[in-house]
C-alpha cells in the first residue's frame, strides 16, 4: 500500500508543478496585462484534484489518520483554482487580479500541505 500511496503523492506533486509552473511562466505577461491560463494549469489542477481524492481514500483504507479539516480547506482552495482556470481557459487574456488570485491560492495550498500538521 505504501508504494501505491507514494506513487500518487508523486503524481500529486507533478500536478502542483504543472499548475505553479504555468503560473510562473505567465508572470511577465501578467505584468504586461496579457497573461492567460495555459492548458498545463488546468491539467495540473485537475491532476491535483483526482490524485488528492485518491490519496485520501488510500490513506483511510490503510487506517492512517486523515485531517479532514485540512483536506477540506485544501479542497475548497483547489476547487476555486480549478473553477477559475476552467471558466477562463479559452480567454486570450485574464485580468491581473484574477490571475494573481490563482497563483496566490496555489501557493497557499502548498504551504497548507507542508506546514499544517
Amino acid at each position: 500500500m505504501d508504494v501505491l500511496i507514494h506513487f500518487f503523492v508523486g503524481l500529486h506533486i507533478i500536478g502542483i508543478a504543472a499548475l505553479l509552473g504555468g503560473f510562473l511562466t505567465q508572470m511577465k505577461a501578467m505584468g504586461q496585462g496579457t497573461a492567460r491560463f495555459v492548458p498545463g494549469m488546468l491539467h495540473g489542477a485537475a491532476t491535483m484534484l483526482v490524485t488528492g481524492v485518491i490519496l485520501v481514500g488510500l490513506n483511510q483504507a490503510d487506517d492512517q489518520h486523515v485531517d479532514n479539516i485540512k483536506i477540506g480547506v485544501k479542497l475548497a482552495l483547489l476547487v476555486v483554482v480549478l473553477g477559475l482556470t476552467y471558466v477562463k481557459r479559452d480567454d486570450e487574456t485574464v485580468e491581473k487580479p484574477l490571475f494573481a488570485t490563482v497563483g496566490l491560492l496555489t501557493v497557499v495550498n502548498i504551504f497548507i500541505a507542508v506546514l499544517w500538521t
